[in-house]
């Protein structure tokens, strides 16, 4: 593999997942809801999973953001 190719998989692999996680309105918020156990927000918590999996984090967060499930939905 060439090094600008290299380059190019990092860029658009790695970096604009995790840009796009920063920059998203449909993120969430960066602080925890009240009463939750976790000290990370929900923005943080799609940022750990895009650094960890990037382009599968990325996918995973580009699919489900944004969407909400009922309090009394079934499962």
């Amino acid at each position: 593999m060439s090094e600008p190719v290299a380059w190019a998989f990092m860029i658009f692999g790695t970096l604009l997942p995790v840009c796009h996680v920063l920059l998203s309105p449909k993120g969430g918020s960066w602080r925890p809801p009240e009463g939750a156990g976790c000290p990370f927000g929900p923005r943080v918590g799609w940022l750990i999973i895009v650094i960890l999996l990037p382009f599968a984090g990325w996918l995973m967060f580009a699919l489900r953001a944004g969407r909400k499930r009922a309090a009394n939905a079934p499962r």
